[in-house]
């Protein structure tokens, strides 16, 4: 039987798949950076579980994450965001998101691509971590501090710690784990 990290919920498949096949795998999609990100910051205040059930929902609500879409939500848009039931509706979080999507168009222009941006902090190398509860670290503080500083919210310590996890950036399975990497 494959080994899992002791976090992965194994009765729900969407969350053994994500273990699987995404979380800590390097990523370097423009598109699913964006994706990953701007779910991240719904999970505020919430399980990544939670999010990852209400994926497919979220998708069919931001239009498969297009970018160009999303920078032109208006307050239409938001209104039918607030309404779906299929997705976190919170009114702050909703338009962090087409704030921060019109800043990650702003740093895809500046570093040409938004994957030469988010990989430039770890100098495009693979951090291996044990699987320790951690919800920060001084990259993740550095990474924040400069969203922040562009503009963009709901992107805190703790939540980009977790999306350089998602992203293959930090790669923390625990010891034992078929994925494992330390």
């Amino acid at each position: 039987m494959k080994k899992r990290c002791f976090w992965v919920n194994l009765k729900n498949p969407l969350y053994v798949k994500y273990h699987d096949e995404e979380w800590g795998k390097p990523c370097h999609n423009d598109k699913l950076l964006y994706e990953l990100l701007i779910l991240e910051s719904f999970q505020a205040g919430l399980s990544w579980e939670c999010i990852l059930n209400k994926r497919e929902n979220f998708r069919l609500a931001y239009d498969n994450f297009e970018i160009d879409k999303v920078i032109k939500y208006d307050d239409k848009k938001i209104e039918e965001l607030l309404s779906n039931e299929g997705i976190i509706r919170n009114r702050l979080k909703i338009k962090a998101s087409i704030k921060n999507s019109i800043i990650f168009k702003q740093i895809q222009k500046e570093f040409k691509t938004f994957d030469n941006y988010i990989w430039s902090f770890s100098d495009n190398k693979i951090i291996c971590e044990s699987c320790a509860v951690k919800t920060k670290s001084p990259l993740s503080d550095k990474i924040s501090k400069d969203l922040k500083k562009r503009g963009m919210t709901f992107v805190g310590t703790t939540i980009i710690y977790s999306y350089l996890q998602a992203i293959g950036v930090i790669n923390a399975h625990e010891k034992g784990c078929s994925e494992a990497k330390v």
